[in-house]
């Protein structure tokens, strides 16, 4: 031991602060650490697992689908109805007026296909420009039921669209909530169709 190792060890153990000083500040260290390495697993465990993360985006080909008919398919967990609309229906959308909707307005949150707030027109919510594919996700924004109106002999509420038996919501031919305690139209997921009919869901 050097002369400089010997009066420094001399000054630490004739001084109680600098030890009591030393202990602290190695005790916070350690739990510091401790804490670190116990709470890393909780953390990493929120981040999405790789299943999860592979549902993401999913795709459905439509191809063979008829004009009326109606599927849902899964994404994320949340039923997305998908409606290759007749022309009765479209006519029904097209032809209701802005001021007779509940929520007139579809923001960029609630149909993330439009890059701004749009009004809830018919036209601005269907995945082409002649209105025969809507593409919507299948939660009722009151409360989270999924409405009935997909499968033969559902009802389809008042408005020919989808009924939420769980509160008695009615939406119309074009995912509108027109009566009952659902606040706004139903959501659309961000998605692409392509020319081939193909349906990228989180695209």
């Amino acid at each position: 031991m050097t002369n400089t190792d010997k009066h420094a060890t001399e000054q630490v153990s004739s001084n109680p602060e600098s030890r009591r000083d030393f202990l602290y500040f190695a005790t916070a260290g350690a739990g510091v650490v401790a804490t670190g390495a116990a709470v890393w697993p909780l953390i990493n465990s929120m981040n999405p697992s790789a299943d999860v993360l592979s549902l993401s985006t999913i795709r459905v080909d439509l191809s063979g689908m008829q004009r009326g008919q109606r599927i849902t398919v899964s994404w994320q967990g949340k039923p997305v109805f998908v409606w290759r609309r007749a022309q009765e229906a479209i006519n029904m959308a097209r032809e209701t007026p802005l001021d007779a909707l509940i929520d007139q307005t579809d923001s960029a949150k609630e149909n993330p296909n439009q890059t701004r707030d749009l009004p809830a027109l018919d036209q601005n919510r269907t995945a082409d420009e002649a209105g025969e594919w809507l593409v919507v996700i299948g939660i009722c924004t009151h409360l989270g039921c999924v409405p009935v109106g997909q499968g033969s002999g559902d009802s389809l509420g008042e408005f020919g669209g989808w009924f939420c038996p769980c509160h008695g919501s009615h939406y119309d031919t074009s995912g509108r909530i027109r009566k009952g305690p659902a606040p706004r139209n139903l959501d659309i997921p961000r998605y692409t169709l392509a020319n081939d009919l193909m349906l990228t869901i989180g695209a």
